[in-house]
């Protein structure tokens, strides 16, 4: 059990820090989509891509004392920024956990905004279909975000990169 949790500790070390739920769900997503092993399950939820086992898991090392999350006032609705705490450093440290460096790819998606990614992410769920019928489908569950021609082809190559790690 707690080596999912490992997992996660290390991604957050390697992150060093994330601003966002949905911006968290989506990295993981990303990542795991691009070849990494994390074991959460994940469902097509409002935003994309969501996993009620991740949002347990982040609960869990909150009150483990190995992950903060700070809630924070913003306009008009709250952030939440995730930090590993010491104790979680020192966790990470002892648990032996494989972990990967995805540092760069970590860097490389915290350049995009929480929209972009949610693109990706949501791309990267239809991904057993064709291109043009992930487009397709993209543009229909997500109408309300006006991706345009260029948003998909930034986002196709976002991809294509992130998978070459």
């Amino acid at each position: 059990m707690l080596e999912d949790h490992a997992k996660l500790m290390a991604f957050f070390e390697q992150a060093q820090e994330v601003v966002g739920r949905k911006r968290l769900q989506k990295m993981v997503y990303i990542l795991k989509k691009t070849g990494f092993n994390f074991s959460e399950r994940y469902s097509f939820h409002f935003y994309g891509p969501y996993s009620e086992e991740l949002s347990t898991r982040i609960e869990e090392l909150c009150n483990l004392g190995f992950l903060v999350e700070e809630k924070e006032q913003e306009k008009g609705y709250y952030q939440y920024r995730y930090t590993l705490t010491d104790n979680g450093t020192s966790f990470l440290t002892d648990s032996n956990v494989d972990t990967p460096n995805m540092t760069a790819l970590i860097n490389k998606m915290n350049e995009q905004s929480s929209k972009f990614l949610e693109l990706v992410s949501t791309m990267l769920f239809f991904d057993n279909f064709t291109k043009e019928e992930v487009e397709e489908k993209v543009l229909t569950v997500k109408s309300k975000q006006n991706y345009t021609e260029e948003d998909l082809q930034e986002a196709w190559t976002f991809i294509d990169d992130m998978k070459k790690h």
